[in-house]
Parts: structure tokens; C-alpha cells; sequence
């Protein structure tokens, strides 16, 4: 069997079937945004990690390394967040191919010591090492959180409200928009040095005349997409409101894909209405240049890195009141299974198609 028929859940969940925790203080191990450790029935630890591949999670060619540091940080406090801690400490591994200069691991750093500071967690550790084709960062987070105040993904019970803060499907139009622009610089650099050997002239110097790409207008599509931030300020929030929240996942890999998370673990079904989806206007302008459904975007995009979580439903009123954060469905029985509702009122099964990082070019 091919690893890209599984995809990376598949492949997750096949790898890891058979493991058992032989220690009581494995809360919880493979299967959340972090795993929960502790034998104090008071607080325990949570730990994260996440990998990023150059030419897989990201590319150098339009991302500047000091926002690649930043927002290698926020994703791993973000899974923290969406567990109901508090992010401490953070370990950074690299490996790094010889075309990088110290100047710009330096560059790296400081990104990932700004999302430290305004996070306040602490740089304790990592492994630097060689690569053969490019960088590589591996981050693992370190938070805490009282046991009975840990969000998993298993909680939601029926009745309960579906909640997201922010809005969706920015960050993947913000893809959308750097990758055309690459590809037109591509074919300009192309040409360039098509007519300098044709001419006799200075490839370099023609490539140097290509003018930067505008980006008037997409400011925030773009900042979404390079330098997202952690939603500690919600979490703040629901906090203060006196919120209990019965589960909760980050969105890091599309709306439908993270919902389906929580009701396969929770074992119930749901119902989402497509009017409810939060979208910025920035978001649904550039959904139209590319001739794409924004409600598309927002379910399936990914690297939003909101929160998704389900409240009882006597938490109505409090919730509502909280800013930036939108009730957009509700939790349903097993067998009523998984279903948006259209803005015409049409219902359909709710679908998780994420960008799949397994899948073949």
C-alpha cells in the first residue's frame, strides 16, 4: 500500500493503533492537539511537536525566515491553547542544508524569540544538525493545565454549541496568491534568460528588472498566511466568562477536517450552517478573483489556526457576548451523521478535504 492512500491521519492512526500507555501518568497520548501528562490530580503537562519540511510546509521563496520562525512557534503554542493550557517552554530542533548562511539562521531565531516573548515561554533546548535538501524545524511545546480544565477532543456531548473564533479561509487565500505570483516570476525569470542568450546580454541584470508583485489590497490575507497568531486572547476570554468548554481543537488543517476530529472522537454527529462561517471580506475578494466558493475556503483551507470548540448549551448567552468568536452549529446524535447547511437551506454530508501532506506530486 502507498503511504499517500492513507494520507498523514491514516497513517497516524495506523502506526499507532496497537500502542498501549504502560505508565498512570499517560493521560492521554497519540489521538489530541497535545499529549497529557501527570500523576497530580490537580495539574498536569502537556507536550506538542510539529515537523516542517522546506518544499512541503514551506517556501523560501516568498516566506522570509524570520516570519518562517514565527510562525513555526505560534503553531505549537496554538495546540497548546487548544487543549486549555498555558505554553511554557519550547525546544527547537534544525537541520540545516549548506546554501543558509549564520545570518540567516540568526534571522530564523529572532522570529521564533518574538512569538516566545509574546507568548512568555522559554527557548530550553533542541539539536541542530546537517541536511542534504533543505531546512527542517522541529519545534515541541511544553504547557500546563489543571486537569479538570483540560479541553479534549472527546468531550462534546449532544446539545452542545459549535463554536470558532476569528474567521476562515484567509491564510489559504493567502496561499493561493503567493503561489500565482511565484509562478508568474517563474515564467518572468524564464524569459529573461530566454532573451539574454538570444541577445548576448546579462541574464542576471534583466532578472534583477522584474518588477515585485503588488499586493495593494491582500495585506491580510497575506499576513494570515505567513505570520498567523496563537489564540491566547480567547481562551483569556472565555476564561473570564466563566466558559466551560466540553472540547476543543485548533484549525490547522481546514474546518470540516477538524470538526470530523471532534465527532469521531466524541462519537456524535453534527450540523453547521454555511451563513454562520465567519469570512473576511479581504478573504471572499480574492476567493472570487481565483473563481473559488469562500465557503469552500473556509472549510477546507487550513492554517487559519483558530479555534473550534463546543460549549453546553446553556452557555449560549455567554459565549455570544465574547468578542470575535461565533456560534456556527450544534452537536447532533451519532446517527444523524455530519452535515452543513446551505445558505438555501439544502443539507449536506460534511466532507474532510484538507490539503493531504502524503499526497504525490
Amino acid at each position: 500500500m502507498e503511504i499517500a492512500e492513507l494520507g498523514e491521519f491514516g497513517l497516524i492512526k495506523h502506526l499507532t493503533k496497537e500502542i498501549e500507555p504502560c505508565h498512570e501518568s499517560t493521560r492521554k497520548g497519540v489521538g489530541d492537539d497535545c499529549a497529557v501528562i501527570g500523576t497530580d490530580t490537580e495539574n498536569c503537562i502537556l507536550i506538542t511537536t510539529d515537523l516542517l519540511m522546506e518544499g512541503v510546509h514551506f517556501d523560501l521563496t516568498y516566506m522570509p525566515m524570520r516570519h518562517l520562525g514565527y510562525k513555526a512557534v505560534m503553531v505549537n503554542l496554538s495546540d497548546v491553547y487548544a487543549m486549555n493550557g498555558t505554553p511554557q517552554q519550547i525546544t527547537i530542533s534544525l537541520a540545516i542544508s549548506k546554501r543558509f548562511k549564520v545570518e540567516d539562521i540568526e534571522e530564523l531565531y529572532a522570529g521564533m524569540r518574538l512569538a516566545c516573548e509574546q507568548h512568555k515561554v522559554d527557548i530550553v533546548g533542541g539539536d541542530t544538525t546537517s541536511s542534504m535538501t533543505g531546512l527542517a524545524i522541529s519545534i515541541t511545546a511544553i504547557g500546563t493545565a489543571k486537569a479538570e480544565d483540560i479541553a479534549y477532543r472527546s468531550g462534546a456531548k449532544e446539545t452542545d454549541l459549535i463554536c470558532v473564533s476569528g474567521n476562515l479561509g484567509a491564510a489559504y487565500m493567502g496561499l493561493q496568491t503567493l503561489e500565482r505570483e511565484k509562478a508568474v516570476y517563474n515564467q518572468q525569470v524564464k524569459e529573461a534568460i530566454e532573451q539574454a542568450n538570444r541577445t548576448g546580454s546579462n541574464a542576471n541584470e534583466a532578472i534583477a528588472q522584474i518588477p515585485q508583485p503588488d499586493f495593494a489590497g491582500k495585506e491580510y490575507i497575506l499576513e494570515r498566511q505567513m505570520k498567523p497568531e496563537a489564540r491566547k486572547d480567547i481562551i483569556e476570554r472565555l476564561r473570564q466568562a466563566g466558559v466551560k468548554i466540553t472540547s476543543m481543537i485548533d484549525i490547522s488543517d481546514g474546518l470540516s477536517s477538524e470538526l470530523m476530529h471532534i465527532c469521531e472522537q466524541s462519537q456524535c454527529g453534527c450540523r453547521i450552517y454555511e451563513e454562520r462561517i465567519p469570512l473576511d471580506y479581504q478573504t471572499a475578494v480574492a476567493a472570487e478573483e481565483f473563481n473559488l466558493n469562500v465557503s469552500t475556503c473556509a472549510l477546507n483551507g487550513g492554517e487559519d489556526y483558530e479555534l473550534l470548540f463546543t460549549v453546553p448549551l446553556t452557555a449560549n448567552e455567554l459565549v455570544s457576548a465574547i468578542e470575535d468568536v461565533k456560534v456556527i452549529g450544534y452537536i447532533t446524535k451519532p446517527e444523524l451523521g455530519k452535515a452543513l447547511i446551505s445558505r438555501d437551506g439544502n443539507e449536506f454530508e460534511l466532507k474532510a478535504q484538507g490539503w493531504n501532506h502524503m499526497a504525490e506530486e
